[in-house]
């Protein structure tokens, strides 16, 4: 009986399980999609969950506003603490159960490192002149800035340059020449020779002898420079004086800022693996201490003490120096010794007219790599800086405030007021951004204890270098979730506009020599802790380094593998212990962090990105996507059960004369109950076993893994699908009676109503029977409103957790998924209306054949049809949007926030793209209408 009427009734069957067909396997490859996407989602989080550390500990008030504000870490955090946190303290959290490895940092202070940079400028020569001078005028570009620095000369002779040295050794010289003698000038030889670069590099003064009208001969008593700015550029101005014909070079003299920090080298071992870093000499140990050689070893004194320290073979400083060279009109050439060789040969040399005969370029860092053979440094001066300040902007970017210029007395010695010489540039020419503190040394350096002003404290000790270290060479940790390991990388700082990476010339923004700059350098010396006392109690001014020198702990905690629920209970521990025990340390759980980008403005209109670090990114995203998936899941599963229970319904309404005719024959409603649902299991098996291998070549196609083992859940999806969707319809069909089943009653006649139109003569019809009317509404209403709820679910979804690297990255990998999954519902809401709509004309077939009767027009009942197709898709897609609005209303958690324009726009155009598909889809039964035969079909009637 069942494949009977499945022969008789095969358009019907066939439309029925091709419904079946689409339904079970969208059902099942939009789920499979939805897991494997899950899947991967959580698998990404996992793999990039874990980084160097996972508790990150700070001084008291070291969170800036708009950290706490935004939950995020601001990126270069250590570059502005000096000090904090007790040894204690350090020792008490190290002990703590639970922590695997405490490492940290103690920031000293910058140390000045003086080298040069040697600039070649032999292709600029005179090939013919015997003795000449060249003058280059640099530009130092760095970073936003460019920067004018000191004019810096050579003097070439080709007489030979010979060296002299005085018996009480209070004058050295290796620059001394034969020259014409003046009268005015021989004074200021040494054995008949001038020296031809003492006084324009070592006395600018022009100063006579004691108060007589002589000037003063060369000699090692230092020039009393007090009433000159460390800023002046003729501090740094200096001669070259070479012998030679056919090459010449400057060496300009630059410092360079080395900010030295105490780690404890095992534990740094542990958590980065420093020790692999080591590029010459041997790694820090714990056994390094400070130590003081005896007198007779000793260079400066009685004593000299040293501490054991790395240095970095990068100056993680960049800059470039541009100059201008000119060729000077020296005059007569012979005349030239004695000119250079008197104390007024600075005033003589600056006042030279020049040719300019080309331009050269050299790399900042080439000074730097000279000073990397020096194997000790002085402390005698070293400073501090603060914090950068930040604001919300109104389009909430950050601003970073500047601060006032630096003074000229962060650059001067302590003791005698004498200006530092080679100041950076940047430090006073460059815009600021910190505040920055001078910390100088004790007057008893060489001495085994300090007494007078500076009694109680320590002599400031020498840094002797034990080996070097190439921070390249760390392990390398996931980009989706790397912390500032500020102790060895600098910020990673891009443009953020076109007009900023025009100045950074498409080049990250990397640290410059300014102390007060925006971007910091990160440690580039290390000493051990044991080494902080030697150096903090030999400041002049004791200072919070003293008590508390520890600027930042970092944690890795025991037994975490990533954000699984162990995980988090044991990194929440640690947590909880440390601010038991100290509340009002700073403490921020890193674990499951990943960075995220910021816009920064800065000054001068430049706009930077920065990876500034977002807390918990990686649990958001788990909460986030199981929610998503849980809601993906249960509206596809809807949309598609929908979409079958309107198919079998229809069929069911369809088959109403013959079912009635059954019951008029004995049959019972049980067993039209087991013939509708056996009619529809064999549908359901036959589609299923076709949709297997559809959704076996679909998973290949979309490149679903296991694509095999998930096709085979189509066929019993498929059959359960089938038969649960028409469980209602064939429910309804053994409540009716048997007369009633055969012919339905006749609808009571009400108030008449003018009908002036075809459009209202489609929305009469659409009102007298609302029972349909809704039916065919309530499919493309879910599919409409299932579109929403997942649209605003997706969005939300990704401003939960976009705006980090790990987030990115995760909203990536779900957009197909997302995208597929609300397509399909809104495509299935629409059929399952079309499918009403067919049925529906159908039974009113007499009607129509009726009106054709009476002279309607085939245009008249197209247009007719068409009205009421737009009413019932206006209807159900409105509805659809309302409801799916309200819908994600009720989800709360701000799901809607900033996007309710956006959902509400998308929920409208989806309910107008509903609207045309439907208006498309309806041109087959319209045309079908040009073949209704009235006299048949009254007949019939």
């Amino acid at each position: 009986m069942i494949l009977d009427q499945l022969r008789r009734r095969r358009g019907r069957a066939s439309a029925l399980a091709a419904g079946i067909l689409v339904a079970a396997t969208s059902f099942t490859l939009l789920t499979a999609t939805v897991s494997t996407s899950q899947a991967t989602t959580v698998g990404t989080v996992r793999k990039n969950a874990r980084s160097a550390y996972d508790v990150l500990v700070r001084p008291p008030d070291s969170q800036t506003a708009v950290e706490r504000q935004s939950g995020l870490v601001a990126p270069n955090f250590l570059s502005g603490t000096f000090g904090g946190i007790t040894m204690d303290q350090y020792r008490r959290i190290r002990g703590l159960a639970g922590v695997d490895v405490a490492a940290p940092v103690a920031n000293i202070g910058y140390l000045m490192v003086s080298s040069t940079v040697t600039v070649d400028v032999s292709r600029f020569l005179d090939s013919k002149a015997s003795r000449q001078i060249l003058r280059i005028s640099p530009t130092l570009t760095s970073g936003l800035g460019t920067y004018r620095t000191s004019d810096e000369y050579v003097y070439l002779t080709r007489s030979p340059l010979a060296s002299v040295g005085t018996a009480e050794d209070l004058f050295q010289s290796d620059t001394l020449e034969e020259g014409a003698v003046d009268k005015s000038t021989q004074r200021y030889q040494l054995k008949g020779k001038y020296d031809v670069c003492f006084y324009f590099n070592w006395d600018k003064t022009e100063q006579t002898e004691f108060n007589l009208k002589l000037p003063m001969r060369p000699n090692f008593i230092a020039e009393d420079l007090r009433e000159k700015s460390p800023f002046d550029p003729d501090l740094s101005s200096r001669m070259n004086c070479q012998s030679g014909r056919d090459k010449a070079t400057i060496d300009v003299p630059v410092s360079y800022p080395v900010l030295l920090s105490a780690v404890d080298p095992a534990a740094e071992d542990e958590l980065v693996g420093l020790g692999s870093t080591v590029t010459s000499g041997r790694m820090l140990t714990e056994r390094d201490k400070p130590w003081t050689v005896s007198s007779a070893k000793s260079v400066h004194g009685q004593h000299d003490s040293y501490i054991p320290a790395l240095l970095s073979d990068d100056p993680l400083t960049t800059g470039t120096l541009d100059a201008t060279v000119q060729r000077l009109d020296v005059g007569d050439p012979a005349e030239l010794p004695s000119k250079l060789g008197n104390p007024t040969a600075g005033s003589f040399v600056r006042g030279l007219h020049g040719t300019t005969v080309g331009r050269t370029r050299v790399d900042l860092s080439k000074g730097y790599r000279k000073a990397l053979t020096e194997d000790s440094f002085d402390t005698g001066n070293y400073w501090t800086v603060g914090p950068v300040t930040y604001r919300r902007t109104s389009d909430g970017d950050l601003a970073a405030q500047p601060q006032a210029p630096q003074k000229r007395s962060l650059w001067v010695t302590a003791s005698d007021q004498q200006p530092f010489t080679n100041v950076p540039e940047e430090n006073h020419q460059g815009t600021q951004y910190r505040k920055v503190t001078s910390h100088g040394a004790t007057e008893c350096i060489g001495l085994g204890s300090c007494d007078g002003v500076d009694s109680g404290r320590l002599p400031n000790p020498f840094v002797r270098l034990v080996g070097r270290y190439d921070t390249g060479r760390l392990h390398g940790f996931s980009a989706l979730s790397d912390t500032p390991l500020e102790t060895y990388q600098a910020p990673q700082v891009t443009g953020a506009d076109p007009a900023t990476r025009a100045k950074l010339n498409g080049r990250p923004l990397r640290p410059d020599r300014n102390l007060g700059g925006y971007v910091s350098p990160p440690p580039t010396m290390l000493t051990t802790m044991d080494s902080i006392t030697a150096l903090t109690k030999s400041r002049r001014v004791p200072g919070l380094q003293d008590k508390a020198p520890v600027s930042a702990i970092r944690i890795r905690v025991a037994g975490v593998t990533g954000v699984d629920t162990a995980s988090r209970a044991r990194v929440n521990a640690v947590a909880g212990a440390i601010r038991a025990a100290y509340p009002r340390l700073q403490v921020d759980v890193t674990v499951g962090s990943s960075p995220a980008p910021q816009t920064v403005a800065l000054g001068g209109s430049a706009r930077v990105t920065e990876r500034w670090v977002a807390k918990g990114v990686a649990l958001r995203i788990l909460r986030a996507v199981d929610t998503k998936s849980a809601v993906l899941f249960v509206l596809v599963l809807v949309v598609c059960a929908l979409f079958l229970g309107q198919a079998a319904l229809a069929s069911v309404r369809s088959r109403r004369t013959e079912i009635g005719t059954l019951r008029c024959l004995g049959w019972s409603g049980g067993e039209v109950l087991r013939l509708v649902l056996g009619e529809l299991a064999v549908i359901g098996l036959a589609a299923g076993t076709a949709g297997a291998v559809l959704a076996y070549v679909l998973g290949r196609m979309l490149g679903q893994p296991e694509a095999g083992a998930k096709s085979l859940l189509v066929l019993p999806v498929a059959l359960l699908l089938a038969t649960a969707a028409g469980l209602i319809p064939a429910w309804l069909a053994t409540r009716l009676g048997p007369m009633e089943a055969v012919r339905p009653p006749v609808t009571a006649a009400r108030r008449a109503r003018p009908v002036r139109s075809v459009a209202g003569l489609a929305v009469l019809n659409l009102l007298r029977v609302r029972g349909r009317t809704l039916l065919g509404a309530a499919g493309l209403a879910l599919g409409v409103a299932a579109f929403t709820v997942l649209l605003a679910l997706t969005l939300a979804f990704r401003g939960e957790v976009a705006g980090s690297l790990l987030g990115s990255a995760v909203v990536a990998q779900a957009r197909g998924a997302d995208y597929l999954s609300v397509a399909l519902s809104l495509l299935l809401g629409a059929a399952g209306a079309i499918d009403v709509l067919v049925i529906s004309q159908r039974e009113r077939a007499a009607d129509l054949a009726v009106l054709r009767a009476t002279g309607w027009t085939n245009r008249e009942l197209a247009m007719l049809t068409l009205y009421e197709g737009i009413g019932l898709a206006l209807l159900g897609g409105l509805s659809g949007a309302v409801a799916g609005l309200a819908g994600v209303l009720a989800l709360g958690r701000g799901v809607l926030h900033g996007h309710l324009f956006t959902v509400a726009g998308a929920a409208l155009l989806a309910t107008l793209a509903a609207t045309a598909l439907v208006v498309t889809a309806l041109t087959v039964p319209i045309r079908g209408l040009s073949r209704i035969a009235p006299a048949h079909l009254l007949a019939a009637d």
